[in-house]
């Protein structure tokens, strides 16, 4: 069981190349506990993908609110809890699933700055 490593760099990419055939964007879940996401958050680029802020313990209990049809990128502040739940959402039969590698750690050094890194 493997997914796809991508870096913040490479995101446009990614998600441009995961539109779903209706015209949904993909779904960035940002796996952080809410203190890192007072601390640091991405801003949602509507255009490009919608951001849902669900921490990584929480995700068994929320499987039900996501879309196992729609394109997943999961971040978090390194990328450990991120490879986690990415695990654990194509274990789980999500069809198209990526892990931020880096996490917003490495966000803030490839694709904005603006973003505290901590």
């Amino acid at each position: 069981m493997t997914v796809a490593q991508i870096r913040p760099a490479e995101i446009d990419a990614w998600l441009a190349e995961h539109r779903t055939a209706d015209g949904r964007v993909p779904l960035l879940i940002d796996v952080r506990e809410p203190w890192e996401l007072q601390t640091a958050s991405v801003q949602p680029a509507a255009e490009a993908f919608e951001l849902a802020a669900i921490p990584m313990n929480d995700i068994p209990a929320r499987l039900g609110e996501l879309d196992a049809d729609r394109p997943v990128a999961v971040l978090c502040h390194h990328g450990a809890r991120s490879q986690r739940v990415a695990l654990f959402l194509d274990a789980n039969g999500f069809a198209e699933v990526a892990n931020v590698a880096g996490g917003i750690d490495a966000w803030s050094a490839e694709r904005d700055p603006g973003v505290p890194r901590y």
